[in-house]
């Protein structure tokens, strides 16, 4: 059985296993450095974009069921090795896999809440994931290198631009690991209010995964529901944050400050959003902005040193996922509830359409690669048995490029990832990953 954590234990001394070949150094890493898609929404400002050039002719590779639901993307190292957490009843939830084969390389066994997040990549091929009250590091073979208890369960993590893993959980607990041990590179920072154990001595300890049900919808439930986005540069990062008792989500700003004395303070919490957020913050290019959702329809842009509402737009659904932002600014927000597939272009003071494709209802998250060409899961049809396909457009006009079947998949996908030749991958909720290469690699 699993002793309940306090506060007090969660500042122990870590639990560390025996590293095994984790061939790493003491070098700063982030996941700009991994390549491929080594992070939930691909690198630390949360775009959901691709350096590499993405094909506009694809083809399916291959397909295989993971053998139970799936809730987060899949993660790809710059060698093609493959990550991907699933909630089983008994077995192993994490997972990796070979991209040209789909073989699979390794699985461990977790706890259940590995579902809520995506496994991090660094350079050397080593991963960090969360699940029930901890946090743990393996090797690329899947040997454990560390495991850190933490309060709750750690949604995706990442990395900071001192290269250390910066973790938030769904209970509101901010931690720092050192990635070569798992050690806290700072004290532990509570975004919630917590009760006073003095004034509530006999006030039961929540269990980690409390509410983690309700994060992919983003209500009250569940805190802290997305992945922080980061400004390597200034170490400010931006989480969705739903305090006990509160009429609203708020927006809130932090700084992990690194260095000889590093500190995670507070800078400021903005109260817009009205029924909570299934979307993850993400960063303009320049980190000037921050791009958040609610879950009333609205698309938010916010001062990212200020916290001051630029503007907001009436999407006129609520996305389930995160939005895609280019380096060049344009925002493809992702589907749900019906959404269709539009884009925005950030004009300062308000957000202009630049184009939208009204007849094309999304059933994932959208992803764009160099070469204007983007992709997404749009559903052909109605009701339970419509057919999914990956749509490949145009991101510059919206234009229709490919359409490539999900055989015999159903419901939605949670997840576009971009490989490091171009390939696409996305899992259905359902739990079957879908690997496409472009036409050109299969000839």
């Amino acid at each position: 059985m699993r002793v309940a954590r306090s506060s007090l234990v969660a500042l122990a001394a870590v639990t560390a296993l025996v590293s095994v070949g984790c061939g790493a150094d003491d070098t700063p890493s982030d996941i700009f450095a991994a390549g491929g898609w080594p992070g939930i929404h691909a690198d630390a400002r949360n775009s959901d974009t691709s350096t590499v050039e993405g094909s506009r002719s694809l083809s399916l590779s291959w397909s295989r069921p993971i053998g139970g639901p799936v809730a987060a993307y899949a993660s790809i190292a710059a060698n093609g090795q493959i990550f991907v957490t699933s909630k089983m009843d008994g077995g192993c939830n994490l997972f990796s896999f070979e991209m040209e084969s789909g073989r699979k390389r390794f699985c461990s066994i977790l706890g259940p809440g590995v579902i809520a997040s995506t496994p991090i990549v660094d350079r050397e091929t080593n991963i960090y994931v969360g699940d029930n009250g901890a946090v743990s590091s393996f090797n690329d073979h899947g040997q454990p290198r560390w495991r850190t208890p933490v309060v709750g369960t750690p949604i995706s993590a990442q990395f900071t631009g001192d290269g250390n893993v910066l973790s938030v959980t769904q209970r509101g607990q901010v931690n720092v690991l050192e990635r070569q041990t798992g050690l806290r590179v700072a004290a532990p920072f509570d975004l919630l209010t917590q009760p006073d154990p003095i004034q509530n001595p006999d006030l039961p300890v929540p269990l980690d995964d409390l509410g983690l049900q309700a994060c992919f919808a983003g209500t009250a439930e569940c805190p802290v529901a997305n992945t922080p986005a980061i400004d390597l540069d200034t170490g400010r990062f931006f989480v969705t944050v739903w305090q006990p008792g509160a009429p609203v989500a708020s927006l809130v700003a932090l700084r992990y400050t690194g260095g000889d004395k590093p500190t995670i303070t507070r800078e400021w919490k903005s109260d817009i959003l009205p029924g909570g957020s299934a979307t993850t913050p993400d960063l303009s290019a320049d980190r000037s902005t921050v791009y958040v959702n609610d879950n009333e329809n609205m698309l938010y842009a916010v001062d990212a040193a200020t916290g001051a509402t630029k503007w907001t737009y009436d999407l006129g659904f609520t996305p389930l996922g995160s939005q895609s932002t280019s380096d060049d600014g344009l925002i493809i927000p992702s589907g749900g509830k019906g959404g269709h597939l539009l884009a925005l272009r950030d004009a300062g003071d308000r957000a202009e359409l630049a184009w939208e494709r009204t007849e094309l209802v999304q059933a994932g998250v959208p992803a764009q690669a160099a070469g204007s060409t983007g992709y997404t899961v749009i559903r052909k049809g109605d009701g339970p048995d419509a057919e999914l396909a990956l749509l490949t457009f145009d991101t510059t006009t919206g234009e229709t490029l490919d359409e490539d079947t999900l055989p015999n998949a159903k419901g939605f996908t949670v997840g576009t990832s971009i490989g490091p030749k171009g390939e696409v991958l996305t899992p259905t909720l359902l739990g079957e990953l879908f690997v496409f290469e472009s036409d050109s690699d299969s000839d």
